[in-house]
């Protein structure tokens, strides 16, 4: 079956925490681990409210803010030393446009009200098709209704689909839909899968 769509994560794929110290730095400044930083900012409850959409992405780091028992005002302060060390992957953004004169590409992704804002500031939105947030359907991976709203988007059936995610869960359940999915390890190895899959007839 020809390949003829390819979805991609956002998170821990195409934008990647690259540089451990400005997040190991403010947790330090804040007696915290580096693990319990993370867990406050992905896991809480408020994190969990703002990925289905239930809440806006101020008001979770407002919620942060208040957690680590700083003022309000530094709430914008604290989110942008946190992502300090991510890195948007540019040379895996263009591998991804070259594929689309063979097939649709689209991102699905767990995250906040502000994902489809910050992939057009940051100048990547000319790459997808389409752009699935969790926020904005109200539908979180791994179930299969988020995948299943993509493969609509773009009028293709799970089998003719791909989907790549650096948490392995995520891509079972693509692949229980019937997808071809793919666990993130690193850029070349995605590629070279890709590259695979779209070469076998």
């Amino acid at each position: 079956m020809t390949l003829r769509a390819i979805f991609f994560d956002l998170g821990g794929v195409i934008l990647r925490t690259e540089y451990q110290a400005p997040r190991e730095r403010l947790a330090a400044r804040l007696n915290m681990t580096y693990e319990d930083i993370n867990k406050i900012v992905f896991e809480s409850e408020t994190a969990h409210k703002a990925s289905l959409g239930e809440m806006s992405v101020k008001e979770h780091w407002l919620a942060v803010t208040r957690r680590l028992r700083l003022p309000a005002s530094e709430a914008e302060s604290i989110h942008d030393e946190f992502f300090a060390g991510d890195v948007i992957d540019r040379d895996l953004l263009d591998f991804i446009r070259s594929l689309r004169l063979r097939c649709k590409t689209g991102i699905v992704s767990t995250a906040w009200n502000d994902l489809r804002e910050y992939i057009v500031r940051n100048k990547f939105d000319d790459a997808f098709n389409i752009i699935v947030n969790s926020a904005e359907i109200g539908i979180m991976k791994p179930r299969p209704e988020i995948y299943q709203w993509a493969l609509k988007q773009v009028k293709v059936e799970a089998k003719e689909a791909a989907f790549i995610d650096d948490t392995p869960k995520n891509v079972e359940a693509a692949n229980a839909l019937g997808m071809r999915g793919i666990v993130f390890r690193d850029p070349a190895q995605v590629k070279e899968d890709l590259k695979t899959l779209l070469d076998h007839r």
